[in-house]
């Protein structure tokens, strides 16, 4: 890692308006200097003789520089007319009549070879690609909103400004409003014929060459803005994301729910079984804990007499990163009063079947986990979904008799869990506790056949420090996962309300904390306080929005679906 540098002994660029070292600077006015003597000898030498190969435009010259060396280039251009702004390379304001996709939709019916003189248009966008045919015409891909259109610049339509001049300025990256008519070219092009072009924004980075593209994926994730640019994909993911979350909304609005916001920071971490990221208030000079989940303060809004609310929201978890699991990650939450696990069974079904035929016109869809050019899945939204009970179908699957649900959680089912790992080669790491033991159990043997969208039941309540026990199966809880694609999107309880056995609950958590599971929970006072003024039977549920949105936007790794600026540090 490079040394940091004392912000006090920057010195100013003169040509890019860089604040750089003096090392850089001096390096730089160097390599200048050479490239001046270059320029003057070519200057000094003389005239090629006719007939010899004809030399390079400035642009095309271009294309051999190195970034660095392009953005040197460009920033002295750009600099020259930020000085005497004819044109201002940073209007304040384009008035722009047409979006791309409007103007597309308004004006494809035009007749191929014809053009609309009688109307003059204004649209704006980025300039993909760029050529010339002759000093008198050029052409342009004008990108935005996920379309492109042509601009055909011809030098009799040109109005104001010097057209060689305006054009030959222009570059690829660049933002550009184009006043003109619409029509279509002898090939069928629908193109605006320019009266004037004005730059809104240069572009002084060089673009990846459009035959080659933007495709390293870690560039990509860090330099989100160019991966939009370069990427129409990556725009159509992100907008199917938003799908998912205004129909997500739409949702639970129709049915009486009330969006509400809870802490982000908490003094416990509670609601999930997670290890939570340490944040220090200072003003309070507090340490705190980022959320987990918002699940405890959303079941006290119920106690407190709102009996539908839902929350969307960032939770961040001190956890691994791998293709499938980010730190910082978003969900929807929902607690509905007088309701239990079966009833939220079936709105899951009706949500997430009714989602997916709304985005794709389909129940089935396919999902490829290994990438693009890998075998693909055959997702089923098609409702009612499968259901799995847990020990039911490990006992099936292992050919063993697991204890009784009620000692799930002794000494003596820890010694039978182990042997089983041991036996099937399941890898599950310290704390051994029977909570994950078991969980890798389910991993290796039961989330792997959950393709189409699978429920899991049956969690023993040492698995579910929040829901309520089973009303017919001692030691087992009411509680469902429902998994996609081998992995869980939603996790849903009928919520335990009883004070005394959630504080009983909560000592084991930490006494699995004590054992050394950074993972398990604390005791909540205050949410146990909560409980004690009466919460009613409730039904709590939960789903991770990137999850689906990666099975959704055919994504194999999280970070193409959860957000669209990634950290440098990622």
């Amino acid at each position: 890692m490079s040394e940091p540098v004392d912000q006090k002994n920057l010195q100013k660029d003169p040509v890019t308006g860089e604040m750089i070292s003096k090392t850089e600077l001096k390096r730089r006015n160097k390599l200048r200097e050479k490239e001046a003597a270059k320029a003057a000898k070519a200057a000094a030498a003389p005239p090629k003789a006719a007939g010899a190969a004809k030399e390079k435009s400035a642009e095309e010259g271009e294309d051999e520089l190195n970034p660095n060396q392009y953005f040197e280039l460009r920033s002295k251009t750009i600099n020259k007319l930020r000085e005497n702004p004819s044109p201002n390379p940073y209007p304040h304001k384009f008035q722009v009549e047409l979006t791309l996709p409007e103007f597309i939709e308004k004006f494809s019916s035009i007749e191929t070879g014809e053009r609309a003189d009688d109307q003059v248009v204004t649209v704006a966008g980025r300039i993909h690609n760029k050529r010339a045919a002759g000093a008198k015409l050029r052409f342009y891909d004008l990108h935005g909103e996920g379309v492109k259109i042509q601009i055909m610049a011809a030098a009799q339509d040109n109005e104001g400004e010097d057209y060689t001049e305006i054009h030959d300025l222009l570059r690829r990256g660049d933002v550009v409003g184009v006043s003109g008519v619409p029509g279509k070219t002898k090939r069928g092009e629908l193109s605006i014929f320019p009266k004037k072009v004005t730059l809104l924004s240069p572009c002084l980075r060089m673009l990846p060459k459009s035959n080659y593209g933007f495709k390293d994926q870690e560039l990509r994730y860090r330099q989100r803005y160019l991966d939009l640019i370069m990427n129409n994909f990556v725009r159509d993911k992100f907008v199917t994301r938003s799908k998912i979350i205004t129909y997500l909304r739409a949702f639970l609005d129709k049915q009486g729910f009330l969006e509400v916001e809870t802490p982000m920071m908490n003094q416990i971490a509670g609601g999930a079984t997670a290890k939570p990221f340490l944040t220090h208030h200072n003003d309070l000079n507090l340490d705190m804990f980022m959320r987990i989940a918002p699940e405890l303060f959303l079941k006290m809004l119920v106690v407190g007499g709102l009996d539908r609310v839902y929350e969307v929201g960032r939770q961040f978890r001190n956890e691994g990163i791998d293709m499938t699991h980010n730190p910082e990650f978003t969900t929807c939450e929902f607690y509905m009063a007088y309701a239990d696990m079966y009833d939220l069974m079936e709105m899951t079904e009706q949500l997430v079947s009714g989602m997916v035929k709304e985005i794709f016109g389909d129940y089935k869809i396919e999902y490829h986990p290994q990438g693009p050019d890998a075998p693909a899945m055959q997702l089923d939204f098609t409702p009612p979904f499968r259901r799995m009970d847990m020990i039911e179908t490990l006992e099936e699957k292992l050919n063993v008799k697991f204890p009784a649900g009620d000692q799930l959680h002794t000494d003596e089912t820890n010694k039978f869990l182990s042997d089983l790992c041991i036996k099937h080669n399941v890898d599950c790491s310290a704390p051994r506790t029977n909570a994950r033991m078991l969980d890798k159990l389910v991993g290796d043997f039961l989330e792997v056949e959950c393709i189409s969208p699978t429920f899991i039941t049956g969690h023993p309540m040492m698995m579910s420090p929040l829901a309520k026990k089973h009303r017919e199966r001692p030691g087992i809880c009411e509680r469902f996962e429902c998994f996609v694609a081998t992995k869980e999107i939603c996790n849903a309880y009928t919520e335990l309300n009883d004070p005394f056995d959630q504080r009983e609950r909560f000592a084991q958590q930490a006494n699995d904390k004590d054992a050394g599971d950074d993972e398990a929970q604390l005791i909540d006072e205050n949410f146990c306080q909560s409980l004690e003024y009466g919460l009613p039977p409730t039904g709590g549920w939960g789903m991770g929005i990137d999850r689906l949105t990666m099975f959704l936007t055919n994504s194999n790794n999280i970070k193409g679906a959860d957000t669209l600026c990634d950290r440098d540090d990622a």
